[in-house]
């Protein structure tokens, strides 16, 4: 499938911003099953972009220096990427996860998608005893990685309620967990505490996901938003397999990978300073589009 994706950030501040400094993370990186074939970004009404070096984790960085007064500012990505990501099928022989814990405990790989770097907690996914039992379930050391690893995602995404309302951007999961209630980020962040808890890598990914319309009804341009899901290490072999706990299913040709890191905090698509005075408010919108739909524009009012 080939998609074109346009992502709009865009900030309106209560005061005019003096100077910023921005890290953008919203070209989506090349991984397996997906490739990137072109790539497009604009700020206005101003600002100098520069390649930047990820800090951690996997994710194209793109540096904005805003130095003249602003009161708006919007930044706009294109992209078009070729997927082709077959769905994970558990086999009798998978390895196991006691396989694949002492796998990845024995890896020699430092780089940063090595599996060592994912099997510790990071600032925004710690340890949690109470998540840690109640995934425990679906993690017993004799089962197979992948059927393990689909089992959880399924029942997270069976016994929680998805509701934007629920948590911020910088809630714990464990909040998430006793609401049993949250958004994709919590939900994905509660996976891996349980999976990390266990002795698995699991990473958090970050991008996006293809929603499909009920029938008779068309596609909404502009409803997009930025998705998250797990990684699960299943061996050198099988490397990397993506599980979605907010829709209970694999990694596959609807889900495309932007960043990959130990947590959001990681990968955020935008952070950076901001020096003015009073609030700012953010509004985002993306359309994901199969090549066969015209990209159309997002409204982001």
């Amino acid at each position: 499938m080939i998609y074109d994706i346009r992502h709009i950030t865009r900030f309106d501040y209560g005061g005019q911003v003096k100077f910023a400094r921005c890290n953008l993370r919203l070209q989506p990186i090349d991984w397996p099953g997906q490739r990137l074939e072109s790539y497009a970004l604009d700020v206005e009404p101003a600002g100098r972009l520069s390649p930047g070096r990820a800090e951690a984790g996997l994710a194209n960085v793109t540096r904005l220096v805003v130095d003249s007064p602003v009161r708006t500012l919007t930044i706009e990505s294109r992209a078009r990427m070729i997927v082709d990501r077959l769905v994970p099928v558990p086999q009798p022989d998978d390895p196991t996860l006691a396989e694949v814990a002492a796998l990845a405990r024995a890896s020699r790989d430092l780089s940063a998608a090595g599996p060592a770097n994912y099997l510790f907690p990071s600032p925004l996914i710690p340890l949690d005893r109470d998540i840690a039992d109640w995934c425990a379930r679906d993690l017993d050391p004799s089962r197979g990685a992948l059927d393990a690893g689909i089992a959880l995602a399924r029942r997270i995404q069976e016994e929680f309620e998805f509701d934007a309302t629920a948590t911020l951007v910088d809630t714990p999961p464990h909040d998430a967990f006793l609401q049993r209630r949250g958004v994709c980020q919590d939900f994905a962040q509660i996976m891996i505490t349980g999976l990390r808890a266990a002795g698995l890598p699991a990473a958090y990914a970050s991008g996006y996901i293809r929603t499909i319309p009920p029938p008779g009804e068309a596609r909404l341009v502009g409803a997009d938003a930025t998705h998250a899901w797990v990684l699960l290490w299943c061996g050198p072999v099988q490397g990397w397999v993506g599980v979605d706990p907010t829709n209970g299913i694999w990694m596959a040709g609807d889900h495309i990978v932007m960043a990959v890191g130990r947590d959001y905090a990681e990968i955020a698509p935008v952070d950076g300073v901001v020096l003015g005075s009073g609030a700012q408010d953010m509004k985002v919108s993306v359309d994901v589009a199969p090549i066969d739909e015209p990209l159309s524009e997002p409204a982001i009012a």
